[in-house]
């Protein structure tokens, strides 16, 4: 049990970390209009990362699911 709560507090470290990483292209001028790039490829790291950030969010679900259970 406290590896799993070891486990989760890393993770969810981890996740935090790589959500504050990603650059946010449209930021704030998306909402008022600008940034009118309807279409955005990630390549090389950017891609790495957004990977990373979904392996990562999968990892949280199932270990709170574990901790959860057991």
């Amino acid at each position: 049990m406290l590896i799993l709560t070891i486990a989760l507090v890393i993770i969810s470290i981890a996740l935090m970390a790589s959500i504050l990483v990603q650059s946010r292209s449209a930021g704030m001028s998306g909402a008022f209009g600008g940034g009118a790039e309807g279409f955005h490829i990630r390549r090389g790291s950017e891609k790495r990362i957004f990977q990373l950030t979904i392996i990562l969010s999968v990892l949280f679900v199932l270990t709170a699911a574990a901790h959860l259970f057991l």
